[in-house]
């Protein structure tokens, strides 16, 4: 009995836990059960349940605590945005994957797209483009390889255009109004119907209680976006969707399409104007960098084939020179006495970039900076007449006023130059400069802590480089294989340096960001322009400072405020006790070398993870209960809700990256002729990953757009001017390219164009029994080789020697070297100017066959809509005289359903 009652309690223990378990696996089926018989169609699609309607956008919500404020802001909202004529259908929670999220699903019926469209000035086509093109190269054969199918390239014919009007409809080439306006220019519209609509019951109650924006961050909406088309590894199975992203992941996101040309004419299509001219120009720069780097990579061979030739550096290796000459200690206590030819690897290496074809390179970059800006403007120029962009500045600066702006806005003015009340925000002076003093003041304060940063790193190079000293004064590096003879206290301490200050500059980054987006929201820039250039300022000064930094002080400032032995220079006085550095006898330019390879390859290396790697784990995390459903019942909507969102400062960042980089391979490239082709294999990946990430791993974005790279073209051109100074610089006072001239020319006993005696020449003598006892080396430190019959040592400087009139004070070869390497900057920096200047005149920033084909659409532009008026106004009078009637003219003539949310603001 006591046998079956225990059995029967462990079946009634067992059925208890299987139960639940079995009953949401129903529950479950019926759920997805449920969803498929409701709608038979698959939900991979871009279209309403009717399958007529397309999807423009996408707002998605759930539930939560705060729940009734936020149903209230939604129920006025979507009211809102009904009443201005968008068509919603909600897919409710049950229907969705995780069982919480309602999506909204939104439509602009053809009244609202035209509506929208005359106020946004959008141009269509009006007539197809028949001017002949005549672009075709000689041996246009050879790029074949290169090419994309036509289809690709070029997606839709060539049409002239003109902003659209409403009220002359007929005018435009208008075959089908579901197709008419591409999906991009129709997010497009729907989105600056989103930003401006109220969620208040009444429209004028609040003025700030507007737009999308807020409600995303006041958490009532989740999530707004609009659709891709179909997935992007597979076309959609509708034969109404374009599966344009499909398109653009096999041709263009593939690395395998790494030499292709860019299809930019559907990445335009596909996602505005904005992003493809991003794109056009990380194309023609990566282009450009080719030549660029063919030229760093001769002179760099250069160096390579003149290896055996350079005679300083066999001086230095030499037993019988190197080898008896003693160099001075280094550091204070911790550094002992040395011989030169233990730095015989650093000379080597510093002779692959410190030589001839340095300064031709530095020259050559200065001339190509002026060429890439140049031939940039005429393909911009180019891309702004076929992306219909020519007038865009004039027509609609004023219609990309941002939301926030909008709101904050109380009065009205006349406008100067349209004669129209416009709204307008009400600062006084003391307003305005209240809010720009605290802005910069931040930036300074944040440009202060960069400074504050890099002098701990100074200081942790000077505090260093005395333990690395004392550590390997045995050479126990040597032990190591291969790269042990290289390792001395210089590099350790140079490559650990260099690394540390890698690391606080991308904290710093993460940092500054979000202080830069916030003191640019609190100067509420008028328009989208406005607000980027603004941002750009900001960010792009912090980011010099903070990349830029330790490389200005290797080329410019160490090695060059040392002082001598007996009376050395100290950082921040005799009591830090931290000594300033000095350079390798074979100069600084090998540090420069390191310091710029280190913080160039790891941002971009970085930066390539951060972009394609992060997005990629984040969907794969969030799309895991996801993946293994049948297409039919995985949502379009939900799979773009499982992407993450491009973001405000998406394509910020991807400029930003560029021209830092920019920077690295200009302002320094004399001390790293290679700097170019490491940028042109980065930029070649590059390219490949950013489409990748935003075909595959990113929502997609609003359509935007922008006739030029905006701001980051003037930063260029001054980046291009700063450079040419500091290549001179560089050239003249961190090579030792100008000591060597002048000793070989002037200074040379031997009567022979060589350089046989330069080492001897110039090190300096100091009386070892004159170094005071603070900057002897302590019991020990010297090595066994040094005895008392040493009783002098050399260091890197022009000095009379001891015991002469003039001792340790510079000698006239030192004014004679300042002095050429003075010159050598003036003759460099006007010599590049001038051809700088004279290419930049004689190449034309528009090509004429351009600013033909301009002309001729505007002229015909004005000749057809003159025909038109003409014809229009026969019609009406052949009607009136049938008729005896007349009819008042509409410029909207449904606008009696529902409101243009432009005028009401």
């Amino acid at each position: 009995m006591l046998l079956n009652l225990s059995r029967f309690f462990r079946l009634f223990l067992t059925l208890h836990s299987i139960l639940p378990q079995l009953w949401r696996k129903r529950a479950l089926f019926l759920k997805f059960r449920s969803r498929i018989d409701k709608h038979q169609q698959s939900k991979d699609s871009v279209f309403f349940r009717d399958g007529l309607r397309r999807i423009d956008f996408v707002l998605s919500y759930v539930d939560d605590k705060d729940g009734e404020r936020k149903l209230e802001r939604r129920k006025y909202y979507e009211a809102n945005l009904v009443k201005v004529g968008l068509e919603l259908e909600t897919e409710d929670k049950s229907e969705s994957e995780d069982g919480k999220t309602y999506f909204v699903k939104v439509h602009a019926p053809w009244e609202v797209l035209a509506t929208y469209a005359d106020v946004l000035k959008i141009k269509v086509p009006f007539k197809v483009n028949d001017i002949p093109d005549n672009s075709e190269m000689p041996m246009n054969w050879l790029s074949t390889p290169f090419r994309l199918p036509e289809q690709i390239m070029h997606p839709e014919p060539d049409f002239f255009t003109a902003p659209f009007n409403k009220s002359k409809s007929d005018f435009f080439l208008i075959d089908d109004k579901d197709t008419f306006f591409p999906p991009s220019t129709r997010n497009r519209i729907v989105y600056y119907i989103l930003s401006r609509c109220s969620y208040l019951r009444d429209e004028c109650a609040d003025k700030d209680k507007k737009g999308i924006k807020r409600l995303l961050n006041n958490g009532t909406y989740t999530a707004a976006f609009p659709l891709h088309d179909c997935r992007y590894w597979t076309k959609s199975r509708d034969p109404n969707c374009e599966s344009e992203r499909n398109n653009l992941y096999k041709h263009w996101a593939g690395f395998i399409s790494f030499f292709k040309e860019q299809p930019l004419n559907l990445i335009r299509k596909y996602y505005g104007e904005k992003i493809g001219i991003y794109f056009a120009w990380l194309g023609f720069y990566t282009e450009m960098l080719l030549f660029a780097a063919v030229v760093g990579t001769i002179c760099f061979i250069y160096g390579l084939l003149t290896y055996d030739d350079n005679e300083w550096s066999k001086e230095i290796c030499s037993e019988e020179i190197g080898g008896h000459i003693v160099m001075c200690p280094l550091c204070d206590k911790k550094c002992g006495y040395w011989k030169l030819n233990t730095t015989c690897h650093s000379s080597w290496q510093s002779h692959l970039f410190d030589n001839v074809g340095t300064v031709f390179f530095a020259i050559f970059m200065g001339i190509w900076v002026t060429l890439f800006l140049e031939f940039w403007k005429r393909r911009q120029a180019r891309l702004e007449y076929e992306w219909d962009l020519v007038d865009f500045e004039e027509e609609q600066q004023q219609l990309q006023l941002r939301p926030e702006y909008e709101t904050k806005c109380t009065n009205r003015k006349m406008n100067r130059i349209t004669q129209e009340s416009e709204w307008v925000l009400n600062r006084t002076a003391t307003d305005i400069m209240g809010k720009l003093c605290l802005c910069w003041a931040t930036v300074m304060l944040w440009i202060s802590l960069i400074i504050a940063c890099i002098i701990g790193v100074i200081a942790y190079r000077l505090a260093v480089y005395a333990a690395f000293a004392s550590i390997m004064k045995d050479s126990p590096t040597t032990k190591v294989q291969v790269v042990g003879a290289y390792i001395t206290p210089q590099l350790a301490t140079s490559v650990t340096a260099s690394c540390i200050n890698f690391v606080i500059i991308m904290i710093l980054n993460l940092m500054y960001e979000r202080v830069a987006v916030w003191i640019t929201d609190m100067e509420i820039p008028k328009t989208h322009l406005e607000y980027e250039n603004k941002l750009t300022v900001k960010m792009f000064l912090f980011q010099f400072v903070n990349y830029y930094s330790s490389c200005f002080y290797v080329a410019f400032f160490k090695g060059k405020f040392v002082g001598y032995p007996g009376n050395y220079a100290y950082m921040f006085g005799k009591w830090s006790k931290l000594r300033n550095e000095e350079c390798d006898p074979g100069g600084c330019l090998i540090e420069l070398t390191t310091q710029l390879v280190i913080v160039m390859t790891g941002k971009q290396v970085w930066g390539n993870i951060q972009e394609a790697l992060v997005p990629w784990l984040m969907n794969w995390w969030g799309s895991r209960r996801s993946r293994n459903h049948p297409e039919s019942l995985y949502s379009r909507w939900e799979q773009d809700h499982d992407l993450q969102s491009f973001g405000q400062l998406g394509l910020f960042d991807e400029y930003l990256e560029m021209v830092i980089q920019f920077g690295f391979i200009t302002l320094f490239v004399a001390s790293f002729p290679l700097a170019p082709l490491l940028a042109l294999i980065n930029n070649i990946i590059e390219v490949r990953v950013d489409a990748w990430k935003l075909t595959t791993q990113f929502r997609r974005p609003v359509a935007a757009k922008a006739h030029s790279i905006g701001a980051w073209e003037e930063i260029l051109g001054g980046i291009a001017v700063l450079s040419v100074v500091t290549n001179a610089f560089i050239v003249a006072f961190t090579s030792d390219m100008i000591p060597r001239l002048v000793y070989m020319y002037a200074y040379n006993t031997e009567n022979e164009m060589n350089m046989k005696g330069y080492i001897n020449n110039s090190l300096s003598v100091f009386n070892i029994s004159e170094i005071p006892l603070e900057n002897s080396p302590e019991e020990g430190e010297s090595p066994l080789w040094f005895n008392s019959s040493i009783t002098t040592c050399r260091y890197r400087d022009y000095r009379y020697p001891s015991g002469h009139e003039k001792e340790y004070t510079h000698t006239m070869q030192f004014w004679h070297i300042l002095a050429a390497k003075l010159a050598f900057i003036i003759i460099m920096e006007h010599v590049v100017f001038m051809v700088k200047f004279f290419v930049a005149w004689m190449i034309p920033d528009v090509p004429s066959d351009v600013r033909a084909r301009v002309k001729r659409e505007r002229y015909l532009v004005q000749e057809y809509l003159h025909n038109y008026e003409v014809e229009k106004l026969k019609i009406q009078l052949s009607q009136q005289s049938n008729n005896d009637c007349s009819c008042e003219p509409t410029i909207y003539p449904h606008l009696s359903r529902h409101e243009v949310l432009s005028e009401c603001l």
